[in-house]
């Protein structure tokens, strides 16, 4: 992968996937790059970078794993319902298929059909986990096919899910990098649908649904990324300025903690954390980025490394010992900004962007379509 002139590795094009987050470029502080101006944006991301060939790969998880309790993980989750997104593949899939050998009921929420149900079929082979059933005589691997893109199927998903399943714990997984401004057929920008938009309308119509069961959980796979990002609410989707579809996903990432951090505040009994997974050999990586992953193959996190911390969030009861709100790497709280990064923003900002989401996904409700399919 060719370096620009900060030395740091130029991100390519990334489709739609649950991705590991791969390196960010040096870009000119703008509209859509959370400002700083462009010494500033230098800072953050070689600080960054630095930090993540350190921490971020395979030896990083290595060096962090020496200090994980085995015990933490050592539970059957019989009984408890799981819904994660974006779990055809990568870190969801691999997610998916450690709470299932954990007796966990799995719900799959995936847009292709396809694809969904090869990755069904390959966890159930794995885990054993559909040969047993509920209380209705159904097996514990569900399959839901939605596009978290599009938020009136979402909403309509949502209020049929909870007529027909309890649900314990959400993993909002599914996340798209798409570096050329493309709009939905809600008329959206499709990297904010998806990573913004799509995590709150689909949390937000399940959280009374969790707030019935005890120990309810909310995860959200975000991206060390977002440390190079200042919340920015002026420009939600990237409509002004030179598109960046790496800055873009990145302060999409950033939106993800604030929503996570105002989200315990005002839901007490759940537990929400947000987390980022380092840098992972998944699909989207080895399709999406061949140069960056033809240099870095051998220091790249397996699919299974990168959901470990998904994995101990959603299952291990020391998880929610912890504090809510709270941003994750390696099954430990870490900061959610970069020394002298200047990425903090005032709290106004924070509750107007929850403002805004609602407003916006309200917009939504109402009109929704037919049911999504669900097998």
């Amino acid at each position: 992968m060719a370096p620009d002139r900060a030395g740091l590795p130029r991100a390519l094009t990334q489709r739609r996937a649950g991705l590991d987050r791969a390196p960010l470029r040096k870009t000119e502080a703008g509209p859509n790059h959370g400002g700083g101006g462009s010494t500033m944006s230098w800072y953050r991301n070689v600080v960054w970078f630095v930090k993540g060939l350190r921490e971020y790969t395979r030896s990083g998880y290595e060096s962090a794993s020496k200090h994980f309790d085995p015990a933490d993980l050592e539970v059957d989750v019989a009984g408890r319902s799981f819904l994660i997104t974006g779990s055809n593949s990568g870190i969801g899939k691999a997610a998916a298929k450690e709470i299932a050998r954990r007796g966990g009921t799995v719900h799959l929420v995936c847009r292709n059909k396809e694809r969904a149900e090869d990755a069904k079929g390959e966890i159930v082979t794995e885990t054993g986990n559909q040969l047993q059933s509920d209380n209705l005589g159904r097996g514990n691997i569900f399959l839901h096919i939605v596009d978290i893109s599009n938020p009136k199927e979402i909403w309509k998903f949502a209020e049929k899910f909870k007529t027909e399943h309890k649900l314990n714990v959400l993993i909002n997984n599914a996340g798209c990098m798409v570096n050329n401004r493309e709009l939905t057929e809600n008329g959206l920008e499709k990297n904010f649908a998806t990573n913004t938009l799509g995590t709150y309308v689909l949390t937000t119509a399940l959280l009374p649904l969790l707030e019935k069961e005890a120990d309810a959980r909310v995860i959200t796979v975000s991206s060390g990324g977002m440390l190079v990002q200042k919340l920015n609410i002026s420009d939600l989707q990237s409509g002004s300025g030179t598109f960046d579809g790496t800055m873009v996903y990145a302060q999409n990432k950033r939106q993800q903690v604030v929503l996570t951090e105002q989200w315990a505040k005002t839901h007490r009994s759940i537990h929400f954390s947000v987390m980022h997974p380092g840098w992972a050999d998944t699909p989207a990586v080895r399709s999406s980025m061949p140069d960056f992953y033809q240099k870095m193959k051998n220091s790249l996190r397996t699919e299974a490394q990168g959901a470990d911390t998904v994995v101990w969030l959603a299952v291990s009861s020391e998880a929610a010992k912890l504090p809510s709100g709270l941003f994750f790497q390696d099954r430990q709280p870490v900061p959610t900004h970069l020394p002298l990064a200047r990425t903090h923003s005032p709290p106004g900002d924070e509750e107007k962007l929850m403002e805004m989401l609602e407003e916006l996904s309200q917009k939504f409700k109402s009109i929704s379509p037919g049911s999504p399919q669900c097998c």
